[in-house]
């Protein structure tokens, strides 16, 4: 696509303009950080550059988050349309807070530091799914005793003492059913547990979000299944089918849902619940019909999967990835308490319930540059975090933002560009 000369000057991007969608999730924005040497920017986004030195970016840009997502300040300033979207002159016409600028400084400071904690929570995250994949897929290919490996028709390649079988061989597959939804008595005041597709998601099921009555369980296809059946969403919307997950309790299930339950103990329910998780996509390829495709009991009945026959072995396998199980929801836990923080401290901060003006911040990462979320350091992380801990715990005398202008005071606003 041709672009005149003048059409890349007023389209050009510049480190520090503040991108701003106009549709879609409105409001939403982001810095470019001058990555590349000539970039512009398509039409259905608004471009804000400061037009002096007194205004930070980063700290309107964590603003207008503030105010699109928790503050309801800029309720019914998109245009009410069949696409709803926010024009450039009512984003010129918003209003924004500024104070002095070594306080809008801190201000950004304080809420980049944990947005980097959670950044380094989420590559962590990243990290250990690779690490738990990558160990699944050498465990349930070489095992844990170093044997040499035989070849076999079912199942690909395994240590000389594990047997290919299939689920059918050493479990029973069965289902559940759906009570009536006419018949309030089936469910008004329900305390039996009953399992849904959209809750098999790799865990252990402990409560359920409906439930059903002894009666409801009686008039239907549902039963109880104990505690420790492996679950199997045999079909479900996006990516539920061929998701599997563990009852830690007694619970009913719907019709959607297969129930594994082993033969006898030569088969170590963890073991075969991580078999099933690494097989994910083998198990999806194998659903049929029409436009929504689904698993069976019989499909999964024959399954092959390669079983060793030592359960000491299978427990071993099981007790490895279950560790990394565990390191896993250890930072997805941390990632969820550090976004709650932030989401709290962006709040706090933006509505001068905290005020950090007189605090002694480190403001170098964000003073005289745009610092790449995604060119994180793990170096410091700890630190980060206790500094964002330590400022939001400093509450001060609540107060309202007493420096605001117009938008269009501050910025210079949107140039239609063309799609590229």
């Amino acid at each position: 696509m041709h672009f005149s000369d003048d059409e890349i000057e007023t389209k050009a991007l510049r480190k520090g303009d503040l991108l701003v969608c106009e549709g879609g999730d409105i409001g939403r924005s982001a810095i470019w950080n001058g990555e590349l040497e000539r970039c512009g920017f398509q039409n259905h986004l608004h471009r804000l550059r400061a037009k002096h030195e007194d205004i930070v970016p980063l700290f309107v840009m964590y603003y207008l988050q503030a105010g699109f997502t928790q503050l309801g300040i800029y309720e019914g300033a998109g245009n009410k349309t069949t696409i709803p979207n926010i024009s450039r002159s009512r984003l010129a016409a918003l209003k924004v807070p500024v104070p002095p600028k070594p306080e809008q400084q801190r201000i950004a400071a304080v809420l980049w530091k944990m947005q980097r904690a959670i950044a380094t929570q989420d590559r962590l995250i990243a990290a250990t799914r690779d690490l738990k994949q990558s160990a699944m897929q050498h465990l349930f290919t070489h095992g844990l005793r170093g044997e040499p490996l035989k070849d076999t028709p079912v199942g690909g390649p395994m240590p000389e003492s594990w047997k290919p079988t299939t689920i059918g061989d050493i479990a029973s597959v069965g289902s559940g059913g759906t009570p009536s939804r006419t018949n309030p008595a089936y469910w008004v005041s329900g305390t039996i547990p009953w399992v849904k597709t959209g809750e098999v998601d790799y865990c252990v099921i402990n409560d359920t979000e409906e439930k059903i009555t002894p009666e409801g369980l009686q008039n239907s296809a549902a039963k109880i299944y104990p505690q420790g059946t492996l679950l199997m969403a045999m079909y479900g919307q996006g990516v539920t089918r061929g998701k599997v997950a563990i009852l830690g309790i007694d619970a009913s299930i719907n019709q959607a849902c297969a129930a594994i339950q082993t033969h006898d103990d030569s088969t170590h329910p963890d073991f075969l619940y991580y078999v099933l998780s690494h097989n994910y996509e083998s198990l999806r390829g194998l659903a049929h019909g029409g436009q929504q495709q689904n698993l069976n009991a019989d499909l999964i009945r024959g399954f092959p999967f390669g079983l060793p026959t030592d359960l000491a072995e299978q427990h071993d396998i099981a007790a490895a990835l279950a560790t990394l199980d565990r390191k896993l929801a250890h930072h997805q836990q941390k990632r969820t308490a550090l976004n709650d923080l932030f989401q709290t401290t962006l709040h706090q901060l933006m509505t001068a319930q905290t005020r950090v003006a007189n605090l002694d911040i480190d403001t170098t990462e964000v003073a005289d540059h745009v610092p790449d979320v995604r060119n994180m350091v793990d170096g410091g992380t700890q630190d980060h975090v206790a500094d964002a801990v330590n400022m939001a715990r400093k509450r001060q005398k609540r107060a309202i933002p007493d420096h605001f202008v117009d938008a269009d005071k501050m910025i210079t606003g949107k140039t239609r560009g063309r799609r590229r």
